[in-house]
């Protein structure tokens, strides 16, 4: 099979993929099937209600030929925890565990060396068949998973413009910490008019001012030696790529700040030659290059040297150029 990446980011997956329903009250056996299709009942409480979450990470071929997973049991972790507050069967930790490493073992063949990955999609959806559920969870579901072969999601070093949304969030804010196709529809309308509007790649969603996050990443500053970013709450997504900034960023010589801060602030750090990076499992590190505040753009003129720095530490973690020394790769057997 080819290990080339296809020009489309998440377009094209491995031949098969592992099922894992909740029926009658218990999870049953994995099966595997075809990834070119898959059935719901027209009535499948996901297409009605929204009973739905997913997750993203990356495995990686190692320049010694290893095959790793980054981090697999923070993001089993994090949907185990989306599924119980949306009101869906939770997944079972080792169950899940073992179809992923598997996944992972059958597209062997299609794990592309660096700087590229194979990008994995687990996806729970609901599927009781009945309409008239609107005000109760859903008793059965289907955990899947995707393999896709990608490169970077947005090309290292190219123009990211973001829009300061001071008057919207990105989502209720009972759901931010849910990874759920919901909260990305939610946050659709101001991204989209962003893009018509002012040619921004995204938005940051800053409500009465607080600085959150944007429509798909989490959000840092980087000023001196400091490492500026929200404290985790219900209102966005604990991000597995921003946990791990945070827990590198003092070996590399920064300081870790988790706290509040407001728009006003973060166009004074950016004007005084302050750093700007969304993070993300898909892009690894983004540099921020401009901000439009108040309809006027604003220049991050503090580059992006220090972003692309810690990018390039975590990444020769995945690819084992530097040893892993915080338990994060896990190789496939």
């Amino acid at each position: 099979m080819s290990r080339e990446v296809p020009a489309v980011f998440g377009s094209v997956f491995s031949p098969e993929m592992p099922v894992i329903a909740f029926e009658d009250g218990a999870w049953q056996k994995v099966r595997w099937q075809s990834s070119a299709e898959m059935s719901f009942p027209p009535g499948a409480h996901a297409l009605h209600y929204g009973s739905e979450c997913f997750e993203g990470l990356k495995a990686f071929r190692q320049q010694n030929g290893d095959i790793v997973i980054f981090r697999p049991d923070d993001n089993i972790a994090r949907m185990r925890q989306s599924a119980r507050l949306l009101h869906m069967p939770v997944p079972e930790a080792d169950t899940y565990r073992a179809a992923l490493f598997e996944l992972v073992k059958r597209a062997a063949d299609i794990v592309p060396d660096a700087p590229n990955a194979l990008y994995l999609r687990p996806t729970l959806v609901g599927t009781d068949p009945v309409i008239g559920k609107a005000g109760s969870g859903t008793t059965s579901a289907l955990l899947y998973i995707l393999a896709s072969p990608v490169g970077d999601y947005f090309k290292v070093g190219s123009p990211m413009k973001l829009l300061v949304e001071t008057g919207h969030m990105r989502c209720a804010p009972h759901m931010g910490r849910i990874k759920c196709g919901g909260n990305y529809a939610s946050a659709l309308p101001w991204v989209v008019d962003a893009k018509e509007k002012y040619g921004a790649n995204q938005v940051l969603f800053c409500p009465g001012g607080d600085v959150q996050e944007t429509g798909a990443s989490n959000f840092m500053l980087i000023q001196g030696d400091e490492i500026i970013t929200k404290p985790l709450t219900a209102e966005f997504l604990h991000g597995v790529t921003r946990a791990s900034v945070l827990q590198i960023a003092p070996d590399l010589g920064y300081r870790v700040s988790e706290r509040d801060f407001t728009v006003a602030e973060l166009k004074q750090a950016v004007e005084g030659g302050a750093e700007a990076i969304l993070t993300g499992t898909a892009a690894v590190i983004s540099p921020v290059t401009a901000f439009v505040i108040d309809g006027k753009e604003v220049p991050v003129t503090g580059g992006q040297k220090r972003g692309l720095a810690i990018r390039k530490a975590i990444t020769d973690i995945q690819y084992g150029i530097t040893p892993d020394r915080y338990g994060w790769i896990h190789k496939v057997a």
